[in-house]
């Protein structure tokens, strides 16, 4: 088995330069608007717990699953 497709090497590239290691650096780079910027996205505080564990699941975030509202967010803006 190879090493799986990135969608924006250059984004993984300057992830592993900050000493991301190999996979959480392809998960970010291959997360849904990865690279992408403008300002669309709402506001952590403005989401529903629901959506904020699905970000954080898509985002491979252990122990979300007991994760409170506040502590998805911090988990999500520390990750």
């Amino acid at each position: 088995m190879g090493r799986p497709t990135i969608k924006n090497e250059e984004q993984s590239d300057a992830l592993r330069d900050k000493g991301y290691s190999q996979e959480k650096a392809a998960r970010i780079a291959n997360a849904p608007n990865a690279g992408k910027h403008g300002g669309e996205a709402s506001k952590y505080e403005t989401r529903t717990k629901a959506e904020l564990y699905e970000q954080a699941k898509a985002l491979d975030i252990s122990g979300r699953s007991k994760m409170n509202k506040s502590e998805l967010i911090s988990a999500l803006r520390n990750n």
